[in-house]
């Protein structure tokens, strides 16, 4: 495998960015679980769907479309609906939930109309649908490569807000914390990593390399920034082996890696129920 890693740009390119998203998207998705905001992901992601299916509809019908990444429009849908949230929630104060499940349904019925109008499905979009090796190209590494920096200084600038904001909201406002601002730039944030990561996982099941990883790091670690650190570890591990068994058995990168996150989090538990036990 190695050997193949270094003869290939393409396995090059996948894996240095599956690294990274193996680090930003559990890093950010232990706020999000905390937050009780687990949901978020798969609307933005719905989101994103909308902004690929109409980059790869203008790019068949508009000259000045031709040759743009797909991502960059994808990214441009993805912040504006996480706008669109921190606004849904501002109007529907007391069911605030109600700004998950309204994005989603908008998301996936835009997507469906693009999509229709693309003339359906083609070979570029099931490649963001459910992540590909060989579709991650130098510029989509640069790409992932600035949103993974940007996120790694925001998180390490603003983490006491965050961490104080994701807990206690209300103390956060009583000690003076501009809590509106800080909703909005965390969810700008999710919204480029998502973006970012749907070239390796996939648009479908990018919340899960955001939500699996940290679950299974609940089940074993002692403290917030111990969560953490081992949703980190646990992601990595599942990004590499699932790289490996894509690339070795010929599927898609998303379908391992959440396998490979589902098997991690069922370890986590059994671990955890047998040292219950054993105590």
């Amino acid at each position: 495998m190695l050997e193949a890693i270094l003869r290939y740009e393409f396995l090059q390119n996948a894996f240095a960015a599956g690294i990274l998203i193996g680090l930003i998207a559990p890093l950010l998705g232990a706020f999000i679980v905390v937050r009780r905001l687990s949901l978020i992901a798969d609307a933005l992601s719905h989101v994103t769907l909308s902004g690929i299916a109409a980059s790869l509809f203008l790019s068949k019908t508009v000259v000045a479309f031709n040759g743009l990444n797909p991502l960059w429009l994808g990214m441009g849908f993805s912040v504006a609906g996480s706008l669109l949230i921190e606004r849904l929630r501002a109007v529907y104060k007391h069911y605030q939930e109600l700004a998950i499940p309204i994005l989603l349904s908008g998301g996936i019925g835009v997507g469906v109309i693009f999509i229709s109008l693309a003339d359906g499905f083609n070979t570029d979009l099931f490649s963001y649908l459910f992540g590909s090796v060989s579709a991650v190209g130098r510029s989509d590494l640069f790409l992932i490569t600035g949103i993974a920096i940007i996120v790694l200084i925001i998180v390490s600038l603003l983490y006491k807000e965050l961490f104080l904001l994701s807990f206690d909201e209300e103390f956060g406002k009583a000690s003076g914390l501009s809590t509106k601002a800080l909703h909005l730039i965390f969810m700008v944030m999710t919204a480029l990593v998502i973006a970012a990561s749907m070239r390796i996982v996939g648009i479908l099941l990018v919340s899960s390399l955001m939500t699996l990883p940290v679950a299974a790091a609940m089940r074993i670690s002692k403290g917030f920034k111990q969560t953490i650190g081992l949703s980190i570890l646990f992601g990595e591990i599942a990004v590499i082996v699932g790289l490996i068994s894509a690339f070795y058995l010929d599927l898609a990168p998303g379908g391992t890696i959440v396998v490979s996150s589902i098997l991690i989090l069922l370890a986590a538990i059994g671990y955890r129920n047998w040292f219950a036990v054993k105590k």
